[in-house]
């Protein structure tokens, strides 16, 4: 009676398991044929159109996954995430595997169905992202080796170590899986005859052709990579935030799951102690991977640190978690009563499936930018996978409306948008960015460098002639100023051709034409500037009662500017009298070569009874003399 029930029960276990599996899986398919690629998954694209066994951030695996995808469906962002979606989606029947050989086939059917409580991991795959075949092969790797140290069979030493040479060609993070392994061999005596084994020695050796394209890039490119990733990614300052770290995991995997997965691995680092290898295995893979992680968070890169690469260590804990949740369940029962106990268990996986799906809908709901703005308000949303669609059919127009010559170019201002463009209009035209920025920030200044398509590739070409794009929105005034003179050095001047706006003024292009270096270098009458603003008046949530008087003062250090006007809920009200003597401005902003100096200022004033009341947003749009428009001075006011 018993096997008849426990198959009864795998069989319904199998059902739920089915059903949550389809269902996240449509809803990443959804999401991902609509959305826009992040800026790391459209790298990875343009690092597929250049072939290599290495690249500066990382070695081969992403950008091979990316470059398969398109190569079978076309150059699409589904198909840059085709074989990041099989692997990712079948994490699940990779914890099922690991799970068969040590439990109960229900017990691993409920490991497989946890998984999908995981946000993290339910989510894996939606991007295309190293993550997804790191920790692929980073199971396949646990898995091979449990089996290997168990059986001793050659073959699983070899299938060991053809997963690590994968998971090393995928990311410099699979060495903390290598570390684990080490530990594992070295902790439990019945291990130590392996280290004499031929057989590890040739998972070893097969383990070393994996080393070779991270190896191979770094010594033949002042070890840029590996300076990366343990150097200049992170501050290495102590930083208190770093402090949070358990408590934005907790969040993040749902308070009742996390600590469930805290009391796995304290259970499992307890039978290791006794001399369970089988156990102690996935403790130390675990450990490893979340201590690391955990001692590191207050000196590390924290935006990471923080969020999703811990996920390495929770996948092993999913294996022994539905012995972990029976244990709490009799435990809770004798203290209070099976009711309680049934609540608890059940709110733990109802969280923790409902955190996959808010961790879906979060990121899906980019495609719903224009539809969910209104009802949230400006800010909430992200715009990062969205809006590139109509950006590169509006370049693809403009393009064809001002007839650019057979050696024109586009150059762009930061990496991301260059690889948007290279995939979204499949131009011949090349597309070079002066990215100085983000692209060092990110480790891709040297990929950039390796092939010529930065600031330095410019500067080497005889004539440079065509289209320079910024993205406005991603800048701070100082910034574009500064990206304004790069981009006139390298064009010896641009002429302002017109600016793209998405979701309310939040995602914000200009478009410039350049013809062709001037023989004297950069003239400041050619470069298009954009306006440096100041409201002095009135002050952030003011209480005006009777009038409304704006002052303040504009700088634009190109060719000037044409007028301002005065908005409240992005509505025009006036155009501000612009043109009063500033000299402390002229002294205090070191301003040079302005037209408009010392007449800066400007001022405007209206009537409380001629505006509607309450609260209201006021800013000031200032159009320069190139026709480019800046948006500034941006502030709630109460009018009474």
């Amino acid at each position: 009676m018993n096997e008849i029930a426990n198959t009864q029960s795998a069989k319904r276990i199998k059902a739920y398991l089915l059903l949550g599996l389809l269902c996240i899986l449509i809803i990443k398919l959804l999401f991902a044929f609509i959305l826009d690629l992040y800026s790391d998954e459209i790298f990875y694209w343009q690092a597929s159109q250049f072939p290599a066994i290495a690249y500066s951030d990382l070695p081969f695996m992403a950008a091979l996954l990316s470059g398969l995808g398109t190569a079978v469906f076309g150059n699409s962002a589904i198909a840059v995430r085709a074989l990041f979606l099989v692997l990712g989606t079948s994490i699940p029947i990779l914890v099922y595997w690991l799970a068969s050989p040590l439990l109960p086939r229900r017990q691993a059917l409920e490991a497989a169905g946890l998984s999908l409580c995981l946000p993290l991991c339910a989510f894996l795959g939606l991007l295309a992202v190293p993550d997804v075949p790191l920790l692929f092969f980073g199971l396949l790797f646990i898995g091979f080796l449990e089996r290997a140290t168990r059986l001793n069979e050659i073959r699983f030493w070899i299938a060991a170590g053809v997963a690590a040479a994968l998971g090393v060609s995928t990311h410099y993070r699979f060495a903390l899986y290598l570390l684990a392994a080490f530990f594992y061999l070295c902790a439990f005596p019945a291990n130590h005859r392996y280290w004499t084994s031929p057989s590890l020695w040739l998972a070893a050796a097969i383990l070393a052709l994996g080393l070779y394209p991270m190896l191979s890039f770094n010594l033949g490119n002042q070890l840029s990579g590996i300076d990366y990733h343990l150097l200049e990614r992170h501050p290495w300052e102590f930083q208190a935030e770093g402090l949070l770290h358990v408590f934005k995991q907790a969040i993040l995997v749902t308070p009742l799951l996390y600590l469930a997965l805290a009391i796995t691995l304290y259970r499992l680092l307890l039978a290791a102690r006794r001399g369970d290898r089988g156990r102690g295995l996935f403790g130390l893979f675990a450990v490893t991977n979340l201590g690391v992680y955990l001692i590191l968070a207050p000196w590390t890169d924290s935006t990471r640190t923080s969020i999703h690469w811990p996920l390495s260590g929770y996948l092993p804990l999913l294996v022994f978690l539905p012995e972990t949740l029976r244990v709490c369940f009799h435990v809770i029962a004798r203290r209070y009563n099976e009711k309680v106990a049934q609540r608890i268990i059940l709110a733990t996986v109802v969280l923790g499936f409902s955190g996959s799906l808010i961790a879906l809908f979060g990121v899906g709901s980019q495609s719903l930018n224009a539809q969910l703005t209104p009802l949230l308000g400006k800010g909430i949303l992200s715009n990062k996978m969205a809006g590139w669609k109509p950006l590169n059919t509006y370049v693809d127009s403009l393009i064809s409306s001002e007839h650019f010559g057979p050696e024109a170019i586009i150059t762009t201002d930061n990496y991301y948008t260059g690889a948007q463009l290279a995939l979204g209009l499949q131009s011949t035209m090349p597309i070079f960015n002066i990215d100085e920025d983000k692209a060092i920030r990110d480790g891709r200044a040297v990929q950039y460098q390796i092939w010529q398509l930065n600031g330095a590739a410019l500067e080497s070409r005889e004539s440079v002639a065509g289209l320079f794009i910024s993205e406005d929105s991603a800048l701070t005034v100082p910034d574009k100023i500064a990206i304004m003179q790069r981009a006139c050095g390298h064009f010896g001047g641009l002429t302002f051709l017109s600016q793209f706006s998405q979701f309310n003024g939040e995602k914000v292009f200009s478009f410039y034409r350049g013809d062709g270096r001037s023989p004297s270098g950069t003239d400041s009458t050619a470069c298009p500037m954009p306006t440096l603003g100041w409201v002095d008046q009135p002050v952030a949530n003011a209480h005006i009662d009777s009038v409304l008087n704006v002052t303040g003062w504009a700088i634009n250090e190109g060719q000037g500017i044409a007028s301002i006007s005065v908005l409240l809920d992005g509505e025009v009200i006036g155009e501000a009298n612009y043109g009063l003597a500033r000299e402390d401005v002229v002294a205090a902003m070191k301003v040079q070569t302005d037209p408009n100096a010392p007449n800066l200022g400007f001022d405007f004033s209206i009537p409380t009874s001629q505006l509607p009341q309450g609260r209201a947003v006021l800013s000031l749009r200032a159009e320069g003399m190139s026709g480019e428009v800046q948006i500034f001075g941006v502030r709630t006011i109460e009018l009474e």
